[in-house]
């Protein structure tokens, strides 16, 4: 069982991955299994099924949208985000769309398209189901998908390993915990990346993956710059302003402030400008998710613009530290913010950027591993509970304020030897279990929290 550093970081759409990118991975799924079995030209009518998490707060995620572009054989990777909605209102004007992108079938996203406030699959929170139908009216195939965060997509098949995505691909440092990858790097002299990087090229040459990595930078780099240009409201009801424009301005036009802290600001300017693209639906990178997508790109914009030296190869180092402890909350606990709230996606980011920069910095594996800790001990019962359904509120603020955390992990960390009470695997149990414990209305339902309170004051 293995993940790659691309399977946590992937270009997407916002504002969810959950709830935006994994509901069109699975459209596009089960089309491309209809086209696979000869299925595609007999289909007249297809039915989808959103229960759980993405019934309740569906249309505040763009999930109702998100599907329709999946079933149309869009990818989240490379589905123009500028007319998206354009495509949107064109399928609900004719009541039309074109399955698979080859294939004109009838649909009425009222009656085709149905987003259950009240029922849920067993498997996970975010479950999906597709049917097929002849045009005399018979079901031609039926297919049950869950997205279980960071825009992962498994299908029935798979319920019993349902927040980790199988791949028999044998790496060379095989590592299920904190304490394995710091025992590969103790025995082989080696920091987290290089472990991270020796077990990439089982899947891709040593060039592939830097050229990769520093390619996903690059979409970084464009989101932030997107999101320092664009002025205006964020879509939906809450009419929320969009903030990073003037703080670039303003931070832009004071080169010389003394202000020692003037350099956070810019950290919490690279957070808002990616999370307000998010917000919008534009194209960001998964890091772990959407939700949580303004951390890692503002914790590693600080490290580019702002240490000394910084260079290609510690960026790439960094997403490949950054990954190395992302699978580790992958695979043992969740990013679901549907199944373990906002620790699991902000509190995720934040380790994973601590352990990335503390190492870039210079740290130690185990001050790296410190970092991570520190990163998501201090996000623990972290609740999901975005206002209107919205990725807005408190979202976007919460990846500033985490970015800025993540630095002040790292450089704890730093302080240290990398000796500390709580291990980064203990306090992954530990978010694991009290995502357990936490109520569903604080769980990516907007019934709990700020979600309420807001609107009833």
């Amino acid at each position: 069982m293995a993940l790659s550093v691309f399977d946590l970081f992937s270009i997407g759409i916002g504002p969810s991955s959950s709830h935006t990118v994994g509901p069109m991975r699975a459209a596009r799924q089960f089309v491309k299994r209809l086209d696979n079995q000869g299925l595609l030209p007999a289909v007249s009518r297809v039915q989808a099924e959103l229960f759980g998490s993405l019934g309740v707060t569906g249309h505040g995620h763009g999930s109702d949208k998100a599907v329709v572009l999946g079933l149309e054989d869009e990818d989240p990777a490379t589905v123009d985000t500028d007319r998206a909605d354009d495509r949107i209102a064109r399928v609900r004007g004719s009541a039309t769309l074109l399955l698979g992108g080859k294939h004109r079938i009838g649909f009425h996203t009222d009656a085709d398209l149905v987003l259950h406030r009240r029922k849920v699959l067993p498997a996970h929170p975010n479950g999906m189901v597709f049917r097929a139908f002849a045009d005399d009216g018979p079901l031609l195939a039926e297919g049950t998908y869950y997205s279980v965060g960071g825009g992962f997509v498994v299908d029935e098949d798979a319920t019993g390993a349902d927040r980790i995505i199988a791949d028999a691909t044998p790496v060379r440092f095989p590592f299920g915990s904190a304490a394995e990858l710091l025992a590969h790097c103790t025995r082989e002299g080696l920091a987290i990346s290089d472990i991270m990087l020796a077990n990439e090229q089982a899947w891709r040459s040593e060039q592939e993956v830097r050229t990769g990595l520093l390619h996903l930078w690059s979409v970084m780099q464009a989101c932030v710059e997107r999101g320092c240009r664009r002025e205006g409201v964020l879509p939906g009801g809450l009419r929320v302003p969009r903030r990073a424009p003037a703080l670039f301005r303003e931070l832009s036009a004071d080169a010389d402030c003394q202000d020692p802290l003037q350099v956070m600001d810019w950290v919490s300017l690279f957070a808002l400008a990616v999370n307000e693209e998010n917000a919008s639906g534009g194209r960001i990178v998964t890091a772990p998710t959407n939700g949580a997508a303004g951390i890692v790109p503002a914790v590693l914009h600080y490290y580019a613009r702002f240490v000394p030296g910084a260079d290609d190869d510690g960026i790439t180092r960094f997403l490949l530290t950054a990954a190395a402890i992302g699978i580790l909350f992958k695979e043992n606990a969740s990013i679901s913010g549907a199944e373990v709230g906002c620790q699991g996606e902000v509190g995720s980011a934040c380790s994973m950027a601590a352990g990335a920069l503390c190492e870039v910095l210079g740290g130690t594996p185990a001050q790296a591993e410190n970092a991570a800790e520190v990163g998501i001990e201090h996000n623990l019962g972290l609740t999901c509970d975005p206002v209107g359904g919205l990725v807005q509120i408190p979202c976007i603020e919460r990846n500033a304020v985490a970015s800025v955390k993540a630095i002040n992990a790292a450089r704890l960390a730093l302080a240290g030897d990398g000796s500390h009470k709580v291990s980064l695997d203990k306090a992954i149990k530990t978010m694991r279990d009290t995502g357990r414990d936490m109520k569903v209305k604080y769980k990516e339902t907007a019934r709990g929290g700020l979600a309420v309170n807001v609107i009833e004051c």
